[in-house]
């Protein structure tokens, strides 16, 4: 599991790829935390409670939008792939072909 830590010596790393770490760590962990508010909602019986965990998912959703955008004013890599794939119409596999000048296999 990616959150469990750093796979290399921190002393080894420079600050901004543990920011980096920090961040994407961050962003998976507000996205499970939005599955697991979203499972909940479905699963429970009482309609206030699951106003209030749905309530709560858009919450985990708003940060993890905050860190999305952190990590592509950070890092012109995931800036690049975020412009090339974010609010495109049509196919989404077939965007990244048309983008790659792959297609098919």
């Amino acid at each position: 599991m990616a959150s469990v830590g750093l796979h290399v010596d921190r002393d080894k790393l420079s600050r901004k790829t543990i920011d980096m770490h920090y961040a994407i760590t961050s962003l998976m962990e507000e996205f499970e935390a939005v599955d697991w508010y979203r499972q909940r909602a479905d699963d429970c019986a009482d309609p206030a409670l699951k106003e209030i965990l749905l309530h709560n998912a858009k919450e985990e959703l708003e940060h993890a939008s905050m860190i999305l955008e952190w990590l592509r004013r950070n890092d012109v890599q995931v800036d690049a792939q975020l412009k090339e794939y974010l609010f495109k119409e049509g196919s989404i596999t077939g965007h990244e072909e048309d983008a790659s000048g792959e297609h098919g296999l």
